[in-house]
């Protein structure tokens, strides 16, 4: 089986790589990033690597190339930044998603999986769990968001035109690992942030709205609801909250925009159990386990070469 992996240098794509290298059945792997690896260390060794900017005019041709011969495409690439650059986003995260599902389409893939995300439902409950039919018109004042919604009418329209392609869309929750915190805090905190005194000191507190009540995910699973690293949670009204995030925001202080806090705040919580009945799937790591991991990775700056975080 010949699998090609676009962004297979992010956070969840050096995850993919791993798992994919220790499948018999995977006789051939090809990635797709922007900029390859530097190195050719594990997990990028033993991979045929395409420099594409999925965003580009020409894209389409050099996917379609890329693609040629696959028995399966996973789609993982999406940019965060730069969040002040709402066109430059775009054109990666919306117009890179069509231009790989008609690149897929014209090499005759027979199986394209989209990692869409969480981010994509609309305002919803967060005492009761729904599940993957529930409405995707994103949150209105997250741009991340809001590409994500757009994707999913996108991906309405290709399943439609193309019936002849299994399109399979996955809608993970915020994506942690050890080996991408360094890059995760410096997307979302800024790269200026101190973090090594985690090692010594565990913080007293997090200040967090009550209304934060969302999941987690395991670069290699999926987990339940999102509980911050041991510490006590300081309540704080989530107005004042998001009016700190969004003049440190508008003011270049920090990378993050408001709308994530949105995302955190509105989206609902939703049920794992279609994985786990359809697929067989139970995940190896829990919500605590994967923070517990994360935050330690992150007071020692941990990162993979070339690794970033995709979505949740």
């Amino acid at each position: 089986m010949r699998v090609v992996v676009v962004g297979a240098t992010g956070n969840l794509g050096t995850a993919l790589l791993t798992r994919l290298q220790a499948e018999p059945e995977v006789t051939s792997l090809v990635g797709v990033a922007r900029r390859g690896p530097r190195m050719a260390t594990p997990p990028y060794g033993e991979v045929t690597w395409f420099s594409i900017d999925v965003g580009a005019d020409d894209s389409p041709v050099a996917l379609e190339h890329a693609f040629a011969g696959a028995d399966a495409i996973v789609h993982l690439g999406w940019a965060l930044q730069p969040s002040h650059r709402k066109a430059v986003m775009y054109r990666t995260n919306v117009l890179g998603t069509s231009h790989v599902l008609d690149a897929a389409a014209r090499a005759g893939v027979p199986h394209v999986l989209v990692a869409s995300s969480v981010g994509a439902y609309s305002r919803g409950p967060k005492g009761r769990r729904v599940d993957e039919t529930y409405k995707t018109k994103g949150v209105r004042r997250s741009s991340y968001s809001k590409h994500k919604s757009i994707n999913e009418r996108v991906m309405d329209a290709f399943a439609e035109q193309h019936p002849e392609v299994t399109l399979t869309r996955m809608r993970p929750g915020l994506v942690f690992q050890a080996a991408a915190a360094s890059e995760i805090v410096g997307l979302f905190a800024g790269r200026w942030v101190p973090t090594r005194w985690m090692q010594r000191v565990r913080p007293p507190f997090i200040p967090l709205a009550p209304r934060f009540v969302s999941q987690v995910v395991h670069a290699s699973d999926v987990a339940d609801a999102f509980r911050a690293f041991g510490s006590r949670l300081l309540p704080v009204p989530y107005r004042l909250l998001r009016a700190v995030v969004q003049l440190t925001w508008l003011a270049r202080l920090q990378p993050t925009e408001p709308g994530w806090l949105d995302i955190a705040a509105k989206i609902p919580v939703m049920s794992t159990e279609k994985a786990r009945t359809v697929l067989d799937w139970t995940p190896r790591h829990t919500s605590d386990e994967t923070l517990r991991e994360f935050a330690h990775a992150l007071a020692h700056r941990t990162n993979h070469e070339g690794s970033h975080p995709l979505h949740g």
